[in-house]
């Protein structure tokens, strides 16, 4: 059996994926604990999950916190949906994209990364989530590729 030994590595035009280790950084469940509005979180998925019950239920955003993973902290969230802001379909973006800028100015090698990505798209290559990754046929919105893409220029056209 011959196997094939060469790799292709990814050219400056193809897009970054979220779950090659590389750029697994910019996941949410990825191991960068997030300062966020006076708490530490252990990963920004916590801090996004518990963003959504700071006003409504405390006692649930406490209880995020205090998950032992990025997997609880969404299932937590998850379990208590009908306890979410009205608006929270309005903020959501904006308050993902601040805890990505909280990752980022907090972790030098996240932002590191960032800017290696270049100007090439990037893409939360998810199956099961076609609102903030590319989803199962691959035509979801990608907000949250979009969302580091947009920091990424904020960040390359900053001193």
């Amino acid at each position: 059996m011959k196997y094939n030994t060469k790799i292709k590595r990814p050219g400056p035009t193809d897009p970054v994926f979220f779950y090659p280790p590389e750029f697994y950084v910019f996941d949410n469940f990825s191991s960068f604990q997030v300062e966020y509005q006076g708490f530490l979180y252990p990963t920004s998925e916590h801090a996004y999950q518990a963003s959504k019950f700071t006003t409504t239920a405390p006692e649930i955003s406490k209880q995020i916190e205090n998950a032992k993973s990025a997997h609880d902290a969404l299932k937590i969230s998850q379990a208590h949906k009908d306890k979410l802001p009205s608006d929270w379909h309005l903020t959501k973006i904006a308050i993902m994209k601040d805890i990505l800028r909280h990752k980022i100015d907090q972790h030098l090698y996240v932002l590191k990364k960032l800017l290696d990505s270049g100007d090439r798209e990037i893409i939360e290559d998810s199956w099961r989530d076609s609102e903030w990754g590319w989803g199962e046929d691959k035509t979801g919105k990608n907000l949250l590729g979009k969302l580091w893409m947009e920091l990424r220029t904020e960040y390359q056209q900053s001193p």
